[in-house]
């Protein structure tokens, strides 16, 4: 198996996209083209390939410096809340470790989206794969010093696992279900 990296600006393959739709989308009951995000042109993107097939992926875009990372997913007609320590109004809270999250040093920051794994490949280490693939290309290309996530609950052992960390309370994002805010310190 192979890891691939686009770069913001480089062409994706359609079967990249499908299974971002069969994993994320289709059992949500969206429609085709909603795994399609605004912004998939500036983001990194890393897959998985197991020959011709796309196996896992993952996308990290580079979140504005005027920005909170708040967002609407109008395709999706869904909403995510802000990072809270990338609010102009922060103030400090802890993590789940008890580390407290600081007010400076964040930036730049990226934001991970669109991380799934086709069911006959998971337990196999390919998100890991992705995940490091693309926090290394986000401080490559951009010096990312955070990442920040909003990770649905069942997926919350596999971030921690990775060295992300929740914080603040959980929240529903309309027709996605339950989430947490995750970070990482680059």
């Amino acid at each position: 198996m192979k890891t691939i990296i686009r770069l913001p600006g480089e062409s994706l393959p359609e079967s990249y996209y499908d299974v971002r739709f069969e994993i994320l989308r289709k059992p949500l009951g969206s429609q085709k083209g909603s795994e399609r995000l605004d912004g998939d042109d500036l983001a990194i993107h890393s897959w998985i390939a197991d020959n011709e097939k796309v196996a896992a992926v993952g996308r990290a875009h580079l979140i504005p410096a005027d920005a909170d990372g708040s967002a609407f997913d109008q395709k999706a007609k869904s909403a995510c809340p802000a990072f809270g320590p990338l609010s102009a109004d922060y103030e400090p809270i802890a993590d789940d470790s008890g580390l407290e999250i600081p007010t400076d040093g964040l930036r730049p920051a990226v934001q991970v989206r669109a991380m799934g794994t086709l069911d006959e490949y998971q337990g196999q280490g390919l998100a890991s794969k992705v995940l490091t693939s693309l926090e290394k290309e986000s401080v490559n290309l951009w010096e990312a010093k955070t990442g920040w996530l909003q990770a649905r609950i069942i997926a919350i052992p596999f971030y921690e696992a990775n060295g992300w960390c929740c914080f603040g309370p959980e929240y529903d994002v309309p027709n996605v279900g339950a989430h947490v805010s995750m970070w990482k310190k680059f």
